[in-house]
């Protein structure tokens, strides 16, 4: 079975290391300890997931996801020991998938891997059918029709396109003010507030507990992600 290829971008060598221990059982890893090294891996090669540090010698972080997401959507899990929340939302509002900080627990790395490999296959899938499913949950992009348990769901415009920004980036943490500006535009005057409403409102409709959701996740002060 062919393997999914894994890049680690840390100057850290026992880091670097670690990682790649971790996962080398299940997965092609490559290891760079520089910004250089990394963006020249990435575009010579097919590349997976990206699991990046952002304290590098030769480029900060925020500066490599920048370049990265030019040209690419390769998933990038975020591994820094930054635990400011700006730092946090500032490295997800530029692109990257997750963020981990350090010291991390070994296994939630993988499961993180394992999550960012799904959500670049649901993208996929996605591009290809114009449709989402996961569990009970269906949303058709082509009608803009939410469906749970086979049945028609309905919702507003903007519920709609709340559902869709959050299933089109399926696994991954999109923050407050990525989802305002893609809604509702640059300029709008929503507020979180605003956002919490609508999140209620559909997390109403679509699950079967909206005290303990399964499907739209809260994190806390950051924003929101579509569970898989």
């Amino acid at each position: 079975m062919l393997k999914n290829n894994i890049l680690i971008i840390e100057d850290d060598k026992s880091i670097n290391d670690l990682i790649s221990s971790l996962l080398k059982d299940e997965y092609t890893v490559y290891q760079a300890f520089t910004a250089k090294e990394g963006l020249s891996l990435v575009s010579s090669n097919t590349i997976d997931v990206i699991i990046l540090d952002l304290g590098l010698p030769d480029l900060d972080g925020i500066d490599v996801i920048i370049k990265i997401r030019k040209s690419m959507t390769t998933p990038i899990i975020v591994v820094s020991a930054r635990n400011f929340e700006s730092d946090i939302v500032k490295a997800l509002d530029l692109g990257a998938d997750d963020y981990l900080i350090k010291p991390f627990r070994n296994n939630e790395l993988k499961s993180r891997v394992k999550i960012a490999i799904r959500h670049s296959i649901s993208n996929n899938i996605i591009n290809f059918d114009m449709t989402f499913k996961y569990m009970n949950f269906k949303i058709d992009y082509d009608k803009a029709l939410v469906y749970v348990d086979n049945k028609l769901i309905p919702i507003t415009s903007n519920e709609y396109r709340i559902l869709a920004i959050l299933t089109k980036n399926a696994g991954k943490v999109l923050t407050y003010d990525y989802i305002l500006k893609a809604i509702w535009g640059p300029n709008a005057g929503e507020s979180n507030s605003s956002l919490r409403v609508h999140m209620a409102n559909i997390r109403r409709k679509i699950e079967v507990n909206p005290a303990d959701p399964q499907f739209i996740i809260t994190h806390v002060g950051i924003g929101y992600s579509f569970n898989l």
